[in-house]
């Protein structure tokens, strides 16, 4: 302990405590000064100052959304405090953890802040209705020996341990069992955030898992290189997050998925400290350990640092965007890409309905010499290219290398796009689909304000199933929404995310008016549930990133096979034998 202390007395100058929910919203996804709304003419505006399009108005959102059966006269209001019951106690507990953490809590708004993940389930919840079980304790460990002595004395008092990195799980990581009765002390990994090495020779870093992504690149920067891995989430989420649920980022192309980047990771465990003790770029010693840790979600313990892969920060990054007369074309550009290995850092393909929703959430800045030249550009493109504009794709790019990698690059995928009759789009759009994914969110939080259920589901295909995926997976879900009774239109897309030698990832996204319904929950999880079997029976998987939690842990059988989850249970029993790790996730 005296030399944990010491430790942080040197390196770190945050030991006083500042609540997270007064940086990030209670409420819903995000920074607290961050979200969408109608400004006095009921167009759409994005409050803060934190991204490119604070404080622009969007008025052509809301007009787009009606077609969904959005009414902006009907509006509800989340409610500003989310109810929970009073923590159990466990005084032994308690008094002993003192010694081995630099802050804890029991107030109830960190208690719910840590009890939540991200899904619509959950977010229903927090704005609306009540989180029925809840963490008793919030601990935040300062280093390695804290965690240590934590898992010791959880496994004494039977206590359950809940790690916590950025909380933007969308799989019911987080949710706690309402009939589970043992005292939930949530881990907060955050003041465990720093670089603890940097080796620029072998092109290492040595990290503490509970650094946030953007925090670790501001950090990494200092010595003229990065790590690259950049999910939706990057604002928030952690390194520790990221191992434990297998994430993709979206610059894979260059920097690698978190099984790449991963040299080793620590993880505490019940019964001890786990690592795989060499760094070698490869070794031939039986089963790699790394992959045990690697989308563990908590099963085995708690990841409290890793050495990952590093790279230069490139000499250039450019984006750009190309459109397709159709999603299907655009598709078959994307499978030329993957198999024939020209893969830009971020490459994404969306359908003709999120290009319109990319369209509706446009600044309204088409004015003067912009205005004409957007205009003229339209005429081109439907006029005399031939586009339908009902049929019509985008695919967005990101460029990351030296000048002549990004120059090779982007003279390979222009020369392939014409053969697939596409129409280079230019910079500016491709950098507003870029950045658009870390407003999706809130653009979500929003819509549920006005009964709008929308959430997106993610899985990796082989190329041979991507034609009847793409055609089956939207279908089955507008049919099981007729089939429920949805009266209006609901929203139903899809986009290609990442390309392989083999397959590629899609995430498709589903929306409908609820308000109407008399269990809206009830009827959002079952056409859930259903869209990922027909995923699954059209040949996805059941995730590519995001791991499983409790929301797919039924799938895993299917997924994995029985033999593969008679492992992982045996792993568990060996590791944890009193079950106080996980909360139940993954199986």
């Amino acid at each position: 302990m005296d030399r944990c202390k010491q430790r942080l007395g040197l390196i770190s100058n945050h030991l006083a405590h500042v609540p997270k929910h007064t940086w990030f919203r209670s409420d819903g996804w995000g920074f607290r000064d961050s979200k969408f709304d109608l400004n006095n003419q009921n167009q759409l505006v994005l409050l803060g100052n934190r991204y490119e399009d604070s404080g622009k108005v969007f008025p052509h959102f809301t007009k787009w959304i009606e077609q969904y059966g959005l009414d902006i006269t009907s509006r509800t209001k989340p409610q500003k405090k989310i109810p929970i019951d009073p923590p159990r106690e466990n005084p032994q507990f308690i008094e002993k953890v003192k010694n081995f953490c630099t802050y804890m809590t029991q107030d109830q708004e960190e208690r719910s802040f840590h009890s939540h993940g991200h899904t619509l389930q959950e977010m229903c919840a927090v704005k609306f209705g009540k989180i029925e079980r809840a963490v008793d304790l919030v601990v935040y460990p300062g280093c390695e020996s804290d965690v240590q002595g934590i898992l010791s004395l959880a496994n004494e008092h039977n206590v359950l341990l809940v790690p916590y990195g950025g909380g933007t799980n969308v799989t019911h990581a987080l949710m706690l069992d309402p009939k589970e009765d043992r005292f939930i002390c949530s881990v907060d990994m955050s003041k465990m955030n720093h670089i603890l090495q940097v080796n620029l020779t072998s092109m290492t870093a040595t990290v503490e898992a509970g650094i946030a992504g953007r925090d670790l690149e501001k950090e990494l920067a200092k010595y003229g290189v990065c790590c690259g891995h950049e999910p939706d989430s990057v604002e928030f989420s952690t390194l520790g997050g990221w191992i434990s649920t297998r994430a993709s980022g979206m610059k894979k192309n260059v920097y690698g998925n978190i099984e790449d980047i991963v040299l080793t990771a620590r993880i505490v465990t019940p019964i001890g400290t786990w690592e795989k003790p060499c760094g070698a770029p490869r070794v031939s010693t039986g089963p790699d350990t790394n992959h045990f840790v690697i989308g563990h979600e908590g099963l085995f313990g708690i990841i409290t640092q890793a050495t990952i892969k590093i790279k230069f920060i490139p000499e250039e990054k450019d984006f750009d965007s190309i459109l397709f007369p159709s999603y299907e074309i655009g598709a078959k550009f994307m499978y030329e890409c993957g198999i024939r290995l020209i893969r830009p850092a971020s490459i994404r393909l969306v359908d003709n309905e999120q290009f319109k929703f990319a369209m509706a959430l446009k600044p309204d800045e088409a004015s003067g010499f912009k205005g004409f030249v957007d205009s003229a550009k339209k005429i081109y493109v439907t006029k005399i290219k031939g586009y339908d504009p009902e049929q019509m794709c985008v695919c967005t790019l990101v460029f990351e290398g030296s000048k002549e990698q990004v120059f090779l690059q982007k003279k390979q995928i222009f020369h392939l796009a014409n053969k697939y009759q596409g129409l280079r789009a230019g910079p500016e759009n491709g950098k507003r689909g870029y950045f658009l994914t870390f407003t999706i969110a809130y653009i979500r939080d929003f819509g549920m304000e006005f009964y709008l259920y929308a959430e997106s589901f993610e899985a990796s295909v082989p190329w041979e199933h991507l034609t009847k995926f793409l055609k089956n997976v939207p279908s089955a879900i507008k049919q099981a929404c007729a089939a429920k009774g949805i009266q209006k239109r609901p929203f139903v897309s899809s986009r290609i995310t990442q390309i392989y030698d083999t397959g590629c990832c899609v995430y498709v996204y589903f929306g409908f008016i609820a308000k109407d319904l008399p269990d809206p929950l009830k009827v959002y999880s079952e056409i859930e549930d259903l869209a990922r079997e027909e995923i699954m029976k059209n040949g996805g998987s059941l995730s590519h990133h995001h791991g499983v939690g409790k929301l797919r842990k039924g799938f895993m059988s299917k997924a994995c096979g029985e033999t593969s989850m008679a492992v992982l249970r045996g792993i568990q029993q060996v590791l944890d034998p009193k079950r106080i790790m996980a909360n139940s996730n993954l199986i």
